[in-house]
């Protein structure tokens, strides 16, 4: 037995995967997944998110008898990744609709954002002289930097469409957010099943 597998649902003797999915969507009413860039003053976009979509967070854990915290009242959850891009975030995506079920991905790309300070062949030269290694094929070149906000913010939202493991069911946002004005600037949007 493991040190940690107390804390594991599949480790318990009574485990039903389907049921401890069932409880988890009952437990979290997420909605909305935002993905956004890690930069500290990109950190309200969630709130600025929520504002927008009528939605909670951070909202409250709920505390059972036992005094475990047990679920929260959030219905956003963020996905927090360098420039806020898509293709960082898709497994996470995956795995939160498949524990609790969502109706919205939302992509934010911000202002002064360090993700438009370097260009693809800038991070992959830097990589072969200073750590000696070749990144050149490890991503998507496009998804290595920001060159153009709408561009990549549009990119970001076709990835996440046509991705086999994002729902289909899914609405897909790209929004820009300015870092002063905190104004929260819509520039792409399919709807749930246009594929």
């Amino acid at each position: 037995m493991g040190r940690f597998d107390k804390f594991a649902f599949s480790k318990r003797p009574t485990f039903d995967e389907r049921a401890v999915r069932q409880a988890f969507a009952q437990a979290v009413p997420l909605r909305t997944v935002v993905i956004y860039c890690y930069d500290p003053r990109a950190s309200l976009i969630p709130c600025a998110v929520a504002k927008r979509f009528g939605e909670t967070f951070p909202g409250d854990l709920v505390i059972n008898a036992q005094g475990q915290k047990v679920a929260s009242t959030t219905t956003v959850f963020p996905i927090v990744v360098a420039g806020g891009r898509a293709i960082d975030a898709l497994r996470s995506v995956a795995v939160a609709h498949h524990l609790f079920g969502i109706e919205n991905i939302v992509v934010v790309h911000h202002s002064h954002c360090g993700a438009t300070t370097f260009t693809a062949d800038g991070i992959i030269d830097a990589f072969n002289e200073e750590q000696r290694a070749d990144i050149s094929d490890a991503f998507p070149r496009e998804a290595l930097c920001i060159a153009d906000y709408e561009h990549s913010l549009r990119g970001d939202v076709e990835l996440l469409r046509e991705h086999p493991a994002i729902p289909r069911s899914a609405n897909i946002f790209g929004f820009f957010y300015e870092i002063d004005s905190g104004e929260l600037i819509e520039v792409a949007k399919v709807n749930g099943s246009d594929r």
